[in-house]
């Protein structure tokens, strides 16, 4: 037979629980800008009604006995994760090429009024106006500086590249020490939850933290992600411990173990130039080396930008698209300038004497070094315009600017204009691609991150309908209780009383 007193226990459950409901929607609507948080539900759990008994069926059934807040769940769909993170790598990927690609933009400033393209034009128009008046030194001083203009353009460009490479190699080194620390605190997270899911105990807030820290970790690498449960008795909807594993890496790397606690960190390895030789990962526990050639690293995300940019070996080889562009600088400041210089010393000079070199410079750093021969800048008297010994011939001053559209076998049978046309062309091409691809990768994660919000983020309009149906509830429960208390001082009070 029910208890007396059985309506009154159905109302304590009944506030209780729409009380804690109240409590979570509360927790929701306060963390509704937290970066980061998914959205809490209590899940309700009716009271089972049935009983031990001595009938047959050795159960019985009662009235019903309430209900009770079984557990509070995050809102989150693994899969929609997964999506995420493999777009959020993608992204991390293009926006560090695209990055690095506008600092050569920069640099080149291509065209203006400023970059390469015009000041060996104003060195081609100084050489026009040798060669009509090959006598006059103002023409011939004005080649001159016009030639150390060229120089030290090419000067700059070669500086400049070469830092914007160092500072590649910093966000390089700065990514791995960033990559190992959100390693490390992915671990420490799985350590905590490891220690209270065998108890029963649901850490949301810690799941949360991972999964913010694993997002992290999915825009510097390409990451896989799987979960066990753990030991003892967990909760059924305890999410378990989490491993993560770097993928297209060329050798399988577990970044985290959920299993034994261990993380393997990364350490950037560079060859003399500072080209990525290898990526090694070192387990903290056991000392163990997984080491993984440059060339094979084909996880996306920022880290495998970065190399590509930085330059990195590849099968004793150095690519990269710094190293090439680099390397196209220093091969048309080599080839313009020995072919400017054969001509020169083919002509004669004022005084009549054969052409000396006009641009000097060190085979192993061409772009870097250029100038003009000092001797040439004391005494501009040295250009050698002249082609058949007279002061007045301007024969050799024709051939000199004949040399700026001359197809040098160096260059790839293109000219000097050619060459340089054409680096500035691929650099558009691959600059427009990279921000193509950009747009391409933030608008997909983008669409993933809003279905991702639909399951998980807090509606501020629908936690105020949830706040008013428990609100509700918790009002009819108590007006459950206060009738249940009505009818018992019925019982107790007055009961019995007739006749008296």
């Amino acid at each position: 037979m029910t208890s007396t007193f059985h309506g009154l226990e159905v109302a304590r459950r009944a506030l209780s629980a729409q009380q804690t409901a109240l409590y979570t929607t509360s927790h929701n609507i306060s963390n509704a800008n937290t970066e980061g948080y998914t959205r809490q539900r209590v899940n309700f759990e009716q009271i089972s009604t049935l009983t031990t008994s001595r009938y047959t069926e050795g159960v019985k059934s009662e009235i019903g006995s309430g209900v009770e807040e079984g557990s509070i769940q995050r809102i989150r769909d693994r899969f929609i994760d997964k999506q995420f993170r493999a777009e959020n790598g993608k992204l991390g990927y293009y926006e560090q090429r695209a990055d690095a690609l506008k600092q050569v933009e920069d640099l080149l400033n291509e065209p203006s009024d400023e970059g390469l393209a015009k000041v060996m034009d104003q060195f081609y128009g100084s050489l026009q106006d040798l060669m009509k008046n090959p006598e006059d030194d103002g023409a011939r001083s004005v080649v001159a500086q016009r030639g150390l203009g060229v120089a030290d353009a090419l000067n700059y460009l070669n500086t400049s590249l070469n830092k914007v490479r160092d500072d590649l190699k910093y966000q390089t080194d700065v990514m791995q020490k960033d990559m190992n620390s959100v390693i490390k605190q992915i671990n420490d997270v799985n350590k905590e939850i490891k220690g209270l899911e065998p108890h029963g105990h649901v850490p949301n807030d810690l799941y949360d933290e991972r999964d913010r820290l694993l997002d992290e970790l999915s825009s510097m690498a390409d990451i896989d992600v799987s979960y066990q449960d753990s030991d003892g008795n967990p909760s059924p909807i305890a999410e378990g411990i989490a491993t993560v594993t770097l993928k297209d890496a060329g050798t399988p790397v577990t970044l985290v173990n959920g299993q034994d606690g261990s993380v393997n960190l990364l350490e950037v390895q560079y060859d003399g130039d500072n080209n990525v030789n290898n990526l090694q990962f070192t387990n903290a526990e056991d000392g163990t080396i997984t080491t993984i050639a440059a060339n094979d690293f084909k996880s996306q995300g920022e880290l495998k930008g970065l190399i590509e940019m930085n330059g990195y070996v590849d099968g004793g080889d150095t690519v990269g698209y710094f190293n090439q562009i680099i390397s196209d600088i220093n091969t048309m400041a080599q080839e313009f300038a020995t072919a400017f210089n054969a001509v020169h010393q083919g002509g004669t000079d004022l005084n009549g004497d054969a052409g000396i070199d006009f641009f000097q410079f060190d085979p192993n750093s061409p772009a870097g070094t250029l100038t003009v021969n000092q001797t040439i800048v004391d005494d501009p008297n040295l250009i050698a315009a002249s082609q058949n010994g007279d002061a007045g011939d301007n024969g050799n001053a024709v051939d000199l600017s004949h040399v700026f559209d001359e197809e040098l076998g160096g260059l790839g049978d293109k000219s000097t204009r050619g060459f340089y046309e054409s680096m500035i062309g691929d650099l558009g091409v691959v600059t427009q691609e990279a921000n193509r691809m950009v747009t391409n990768a933030m608008t997909l994660r983008q669409q993933v991150e809003e279905n991702r919000q639909s399951v998980s983020a807090v509606s501020l309009d629908e936690e105020m309908t949830n706040m008013i149906k428990f609100q509700h509830a918790y009002n009819a429960a108590a007006r459950s209780m206060t009738t249940i208390d009505e009818t018992l001082d019925r019982i107790i009070n007055n009961m019995g009383l007739v006749g008296r």
